[in-house]
């Protein structure tokens, strides 16, 4: 609830004796409690129904009671499990997705300090109504959007809401969101805003809807609507032709069940979830981990990939970079809050000459300086360190470390410090007193140029001066953070200190940045080979976006998009004609995001989204897949997203994609496999009769055939490795059906070949006198065990171990219903000889050859007009 324009009126008795306790309380009843609070939760019964109304599961229900119903009790127990396993992994995850809301309650204060009666209270922040006077200092969470009244030095780090890596100085009148830290200072404040109207409340509204279904969702669902409309009318075809063929109602009846069961590829859930479950392990290897399964396959049809700023492109730290003096200016190597590192002139390490003039300066910010640095909790072995305090103050004592400048402890020890005038956003810069060796004052001056640069600041002649301000302005234009630095000896302590602020030296300019990261530009061209749209979204300065644009690639070289970049004041307002020809978007709130991303979708896109931030968070949850970054992501972007990157590198998005390519290949590759040999055994028992094979298979036998094919076999293809190439081809267009690009075509022709290779083996025994259907029935095997290995991406690959062992286990057990004597009366089959084995497995290489050629011959095309075998089998 907001607060009325009273409640934030400044100078009132209200705001300095704070609430009553009974208007608090009547205050709480009106607004109810200051938390985050999720939708109604989806009942289990209702989350089972949905995933069991899907219409491949269905089909699935549909053959359960078919075998049961023929008294195929082992069939039906299988193609349950199947049904049970995946209803259960898919309400579990509609579970797990729907606590990213939750996670925002983590984010507010537990307790927050608040004026009530005149005195200080602590309460729980739940507690806390529109109105409360809140009293916020450094380390404290703000626990609820409010607007400063009183401000000393407060220093806020939004990250976590506008992606923005540098803190903000806050002024009174400033506003203060819910979630944000209080990184220095202290400040009191009135509650303007609590619950669902704060900032995480509105966050937590975006987050609020169920997410839709995956192109591999909609593709299954479409495919399962067909398979069952055709698959019931060729059963009933079969069952009627036999009836009129004269035989009895009863097998018929049996025939055309078998039939239903054998048309349907009821192993292609195991398969999918299989398929999915290895491309996540294989991810989780590579240091990307699935929070959503579908999420796998949906890599893979990834065509944009939107990416935020901090952390994700940039190492997401303050680095000081560039160090410019009167005398000399250098480049700082390294990254992060790495005291190791190299100071180059002109490419060279500096000389001792030039070194002197730089550590000088840097000291003076050492000491202008309330940051800490300390070694990382897995220590200091590595050259890494985190801080507290400032991001930029510590990594002006990073610089200081680079320079060889004195330990911090040394120069407090011999530069104790006796005075401080705190930086604030009117005066711009910050000044501290110190004690020096003889007696007196150090003083020490760091803030933005254009408060330091001045001649009341200053002694520097004009053209000094001059020199400086142009230096600091190309330092700004190419997206640097500039600090000017002075210092000057005073005989007697100022008072104030602001008194010491005149006068001085110029000591030299200071810039810092987030600096890409080394992989960023070849992430983002690899993204490119493979046909994706990269897109920045950034909550940063429209400068600092486009200068990491520029490092990155992102914006071209005298291209048409070069420096263009907008913010999201120009998505909001409605300016910009089509986002989606924007590669560069700077000073976005998380509803600008959302835009973006929508628009990508309204135009039929697949998008990917990475981010860290709760701000992040809207748009990682309407994105086709979330990306959080795992090692700095807020939890609420963890929850929100699809898939975590615990290294934090883009470059892991890349190889994600490759395993959803990988995935979605062998999906397409066992469709084309199991429904052609399923087509190819509806084909034989139509066409048999009117060749002169009465019934061509016994209803036993074709399950058997289906088990054999559709279960181990199939499943083990799930396994199979990426087609060659896979990477150098554009994603494949969103609305295409799983069959296209030539799928449905070799699906065909393989399930005629089947066809015609068994039904030819049939008829020759019948010729020869054979058990012609027992013949018939090791044909269809061979033939459907020979298509399988055909259709491998990599022949020769020793990657896949199980698939070439599942048709040896098949073979054998083929031979097994020929053989063994319990399986032979089961099945109505009959022992063979060497001759009517060698007209059967004749049929294997057939199936083989044929699956070879129809690679070659049907390809499919891109969205470019690229023809390439991604997704073919």
């Amino acid at each position: 609830m907001t607060a009325s324009a009273a409640d934030r009126a400044p100078a009132t008795v209200r705001e300095t004796t704070g609430l009553t306790q009974e208007e608090a309380a009547r205050r709480l009843a009106d607004t109810g409690p200051n938390e985050v609070t999720a939708s109604k939760p989806v009942r289990l019964h209702k989350r089972v129904l949905a995933q069991l109304t899907d219409p491949l599961i269905m089909v699935l229900l549909g053959a359960v009671v078919l075998t049961l119903a023929i008294g195929d009790h082992p069939d039906a127990i299988v193609i349950g499990l199947v049904v049970l396993v995946n209803t259960t992994v898919g309400v579990a995850q509609e579970i797990r997705a729907d606590n990213a809301v939750a996670a925002l309650s983590a984010l507010t204060a537990p307790h927050a300090r608040v004026r009530r009666d005149g005195a200080v209270r602590d309460l729980p922040a739940a507690s806390i109504v529109p109105g409360d006077v809140l009293l916020v200092g450094e380390g404290d969470i703000v626990a609820a959007d409010a607007e400063l009244a009183e401000a000393s030095a407060v220093l806020v780090d939004e990250s976590m809401l506008t992606g923005e890596s540098v803190s903000v100085d806050k002024d009174p009148g400033a506003t203060l969101s819910a979630g944000t830290v209080v990184v220095r200072g202290r400040g009191v404040a009135v509650v303007t805003a609590t619950g669902a109207s704060s900032a995480l409340g509105r966050i937590a509204a975006l987050l609020d809807e169920r997410r839709e279904s995956t192109p591999l969702q909609h593709r299954l669902a479409a495919l399962g609507r067909v398979l069952a409309a055709v698959t019931l009318a060729l059963c009933v075809l079969v069952f009627a032709l036999g009836l009129v063929r004269g035989f009895p109602l009863g097998t018929m009846a049996v025939t055309a069940i078998s039939l239903a069961v054998a048309a349907v590829p009821e192993s292609l859930p195991a398969v999918v979830t299989l398929a999915l479950a290895l491309g996540a392990r294989r991810m989780a290897a590579r240091h990307a981990l699935v929070r959503r399964l579908p999420a796998v396959e949906t890599l893979g049809s990834v065509s944009v990939l939107a990416t935020d700023k901090t952390g994700t492109l940039t190492e997401g730290r303050m680095v000081v970079q560039h160090v410019w003096t009167p005398r000399v200016s250098a480049e700082l190597s390294g990254v992060g809050y790495e005291p190791e590192g190299e100071v180059l002139v002109a490419g060279r390490p500096a000389e001792a000459d030039e070194a002197e003039p730089l550590r000088e300066l840097l000291t003076v910010t050492a000491l202008c300086n309330d940051a800490t640095l300390r070694p990382a909790d897995d220590g200091a072995a590595d050259g890494r360190w985190t801080s507290l305090g400032d991001p930029m103050e510590a990594a002006l004592l990073t610089a200081a470390a680079k320079t060889g400048c004195p330990e911090p402890a040394e120069l407090s020890a011999t530069r104790p410090r006796i005075g401080e005038a705190p930086f604030d956003s009117l005066r711009r810069r910050m000044t501290t007193l110190h004690k020096t060796d003889g007696g007196g004052v150090l003083v020490c001056l760091k803030g933005a140029p254009e408060a330091v640069l001045d001649p009341v600041v200053l002694l520097d002649p004009p053209d000094a001066l001059a020199a400086a301000r142009q230096e600091a302005g190309s330092l700004a234009a190419r997206g640097f953070r500039v600090l000017a630095v002075a210092s000057g000896v005073r005989n007697d302590l100022p008072s104030p200190v602001t008194e010491a602020e005149s006068g001085l030296a110029l000591l030299g300019l200071v810039a810092l940045s987030d600096p890409p990261k080394p992989h960023a530009a070849a992430t983002l061209a690899a993204c490119r080979a493979a046909g994706i749209t990269p897109v920045l979204i950034t909550g940063d300065h429209p400068a600092t976006a486009r200068a990491v644009a520029t490092d990155v690639a992102l914006l071209g070289d005298g291209g048409e998009r070069e420096g263009h970049v907008v913010t999201g004041a120009d998505v909001a307002a409605g300016r910009v004609a089509d986002l989606t020809s924007v590669r560069v978007f700077a000073r976005t709130n998380p509803q600008q995001k959302l835009d973006i991303v929508e628009a990508w979708r309204a135009k039929g896109a697949v998008t990917a989204m990475t981010g860290d931030g709760v701000n992040d968070g809207p748009a990682l949850h309407r994105a086709d897949i979330g990306v959080a970054m795992g090692a700095r992501g807020t939890e609420v972007a963890r929850q929100a997203a699809d898939l975590v990157l615990t290294d934090d590198e883009l470059s892991t998005v890349v190889a994600a994609v490759d395993e959803g390519r990988r995935v979605y290949d062998n999906i397409r590759r066992f469709l084309v496999y199991g429904m052609s040999g399923g087509a190819a055994e509806i084909l034989v028992m139509l066409i048999g009769p009117m060749l002169g094979l009465p019934l061509p298979l016994r209803a036993g036998q074709i399950l058997w055939i289906n088990l054999l094919t559709h279960g181990l076999t199939g499943v083990a293809m799930g396994a199979e490795p990426a087609s060659p190439g896979a990477m150098r081809l554009p994603p494949r267009p969103p609305g295409q059906h799983i069959l296209g690009a030539g799928a449905w075509q070799r699906l065909l022709v393989l399930a005629a070949v089947v066809t015609t290779a068994s039904l030819g083996a049939g008829l020759t025994a019948q010729a020869l006198d054979l058990a012609w259907q027992s013949v018939l029935f090791l044909a269809l095997l061979a033939a459907q065990l020979g298509v399988v290995l055909g259709l491998r991406a990599r022949l020769l690959t020793r990657e896949n171990p199980f698939l070439p062992l599942s048709v040896l286990t098949s073979a054998l057990l083929a031979a097994a219903a020929l053989y063994v004597p319990f399986l032979s009366s089961v099945l109505e089959t009959e022992p063979l000889g060497w001759a009517g084995i060698g007209i059967a497995v004749v049929c294997a290489p057939a199936g083989f050859l044929a699956a070879r050629l129809v690679r070659t011959a049907f390809r499919g095309t891109g969205p470019t007009g690229t023809v390439g075998t991604q997704g073919l089998p």
